[in-house]
């Protein structure tokens, strides 16, 4: 029996949690994808009072769940195989941390072990305005190979509610992992339809 793919996600103290609850839901219906999940203090807090969800309801959304200063458990490990991470949503002091090598959670020491095994961490950063802090954290983590992935909507395909905004994102950020999930694709622009004046 082949091992599933392993998929780690974490829930930081940003706004935006419905994007990782999302991600959580559309992973349990994919077949052979296994999700491990770590949430932080701040973002038990954040789930509850943007999505009304409690710790334990979140929790039931993941194949495997483990605890934000657990930074014994197997996710500290190079060893353990996994095939990424995405931080859903990265707050400045989340993006902080893994810019400078700061592993003091395991949020932090499991960004850390996808940057130093050459796997693929997703950092879905929120905030704005951004100051000069931010920026140069957000290049120190691409340089090191991660991908900042700032949950902007998309208006191509003329969404008609929050819900799809939310997982045409997810969706895009899935596919960074070869995990497809159903939502809209850019096909190009039909050109019977496409604006022909001048810009």
């Amino acid at each position: 029996m082949s091992q599933p793919l392993r998929l780690v996600v974490g829930i930081t103290g940003a706004t935006g949690a419905v994007y990782a609850v999302r991600m959580l839901q559309a992973l349990r219906a994919v077949a052979g994808v296994e999700s491990h999940l770590v949430v932080s203090p701040p973002g038990v807090l954040n789930i509850k009072y943007e999505l009304g969800m409690d710790r334990q309801q979140v929790h039931a959304l993941a194949d495997k769940v483990y605890s934000f200063r657990d930074i014994g458990a197997a996710l500290s490990s190079g060893g353990f195989s996994t095939a990424g991470m995405v931080i859903a949503p990265c707050s400045m002091r989340t993006l902080a941390a893994v810019a400078h090598g700061f592993s003091d959670n395991l949020i932090t020491r499991a960004a850390d072990v996808t940057l130093k095994e050459r796997r693929r961490l997703v950092m879905m950063v929120r905030e704005t305005p951004l100051n000069l802090a931010h920026l140069r954290n957000m290049t120190a983590v691409t340089e090191m190979g991660g991908v900042i992935f700032p949950p902007l909507p998309a208006f191509y395909h003329h969404p008609k509610s929050l819900d799809e905004m939310v997982d045409h994102t997810v969706a895009r950020v899935l596919e960074l992992f070869d995990i497809h999930v159903p939502g809209p694709h850019w096909e190009g622009m039909d050109a019977s339809s496409a604006n022909t004046g001048s810009a």
